[in-house]
C-alpha cells in the first residue's frame, strides 16, 4: 500500500471514528436532556388528573423570601401556565410556609427544583385520580340534554302548541339550559385538571433547627413550669388536709376508746 493510500485510509477511519462519537454523544445529550425534561403526564387518550405533595427542608432564615420567589416564579409563568391556589407561612419558634399551584405538567420539576435550591427534599408524593368515568357521565349528560333541548325547541315553534303546553315547555327548557351550564362548567373543571397538575410545596426548617428551638422554648418555660407544679402541690395539700385532719381525729378517737376499755375492770 503506498503512504497516499495508507493516509487516506487513516483519515477515513478518523472521520468515521469522529461521526460515531458524535452520533453517541448526541444520543446521550437526548436521552439526558429527555430525562431532565420528561414531566408525569396524562397519556393520550387517558383522563388522570395528578397531584404532588413535596415536603423541602430549607432554613428557617429563607422560608418566607424562598414562599415568595416561587408565587412570583409561578405568576409569571416562568415554567409555563400557572396560578397560584394559596399561600401560607408561619413565624416564631417552628418557622414554617407552603403555597399550592396548579400548573401546566412541564413546569412541575422546574419549579420544585426552584423551590428546593439550598435546602432537602424531605419527601414527595405523587398521585393521579382517573376521571374517566367522571369525563363520560358528563359528556353523555350535555349530549341528552342537547337533544333534549332541540327536541323541545322544535315543539315550541308549532303554530298548534296549546297556551299550557307552551309554558310548560319554555320552564322545561329553562331548566335544561341550566343543566347544559352546569355541565359545561364541569367539562372545562375536569378538563382543567386533566391539562393542569396540582402542586403543594411545604417548607420546614432542619430537624437540628427545630430540636434547639425546643429547648430554648424548655429553658424559657421553666419558671412558669416549676410555678405551675408548685401550684399544684399547694392545692393538693389543700384539698387533702381536712381528710387527713378528719382520719387522724377519728384515729385518736378510737385510740382513746381503745385505752379506757382496756382499763376498766370488766375488760
Amino acid at each position: 500500500m503506498t503512504g497516499t493510500s495508507w493516509q487516506r485510509s487513516a483519515a477515513g477511519a478518523g472521520m468515521l471514528l469522529v461521526l460515531a462519537l458524535a452520533g453517541c454523544s448526541n444520543r446521550e445529550h437526548a436521552a439526558a436532556s429527555a430525562g431532565t425534561a420528561g414531566a408525569v403526564a396524562s397519556p393520550e387518550g387517558a383522563s388522570l388528573a395528578y397531584e404532588h405533595d413535596v415536603e423541602i427542608q430549607l432554613e428557617a432564615s429563607q422560608i418566607g423570601a424562598r414562599v415568595k420567589r416561587v408565587a412570583d416564579a409561578c405568576q409569571a409563568s416562568r415554567f409555563g401556565d400557572c396560578a397560584v391556589l394559596q399561600v401560607g407561612q408561619q413565624g416564631g419558634e417552628y418557622p414554617s410556609g407552603s403555597i399550592r399551584v396548579r400548573i401546566a405538567p412541564k413546569g412541575v420539576e422546574p419549579l420544585i427544583g426552584l423551590a428546593g435550591e439550598g435546602g432537602d427534599v424531605a419527601s414527595r408524593n405523587t398521585q393521579a385520580e382517573d376521571l374517566a368515568q367522571q369525563v363520560a357521565d358528563t359528556a353523555l349528560t350535555k349530549a341528552r340534554l342537547q337533544k333534549e333541548h332541540e327536541r323541545l325547541l322544535a315543539y315550541q315553534e308549532d303554530k298548534t302548541i296549546k297556551i299550557a303546553d307552551l309554558l310548560v315547555v319554555t320552564q322545561r327548557l329553562s331548566e335544561i339550559e341550566a343543566g347544559l351550564e352546569q355541565a359545561n362548567k364541569d367539562a372545562a373543571n375536569q378538563r382543567r385538571r386533566i391539562d393542569t397538575q396540582l402542586l403543594t410545596l411545604r417548607f420546614q426548617a432542619p430537624a437540628g433547627q427545630r430540636s434547639r428551638s425546643e429547648i430554648g422554648e424548655a429553658l424559657r418555660d421553666f419558671g412558669a413550669t416549676l410555678t405551675t407544679s408548685v401550684a399544684f402541690v399547694i392545692r393538693a395539700v389543700a384539698a387533702l388536709l381536712p381528710v387527713a385532719l378528719v382520719a387522724w381525729l377519728a384515729g385518736w378517737i378510737g385510740l382513746k376508746l381503745w385505752r379506757r376499755r382496756r382499763a376498766s375492770p370488766g375488760a
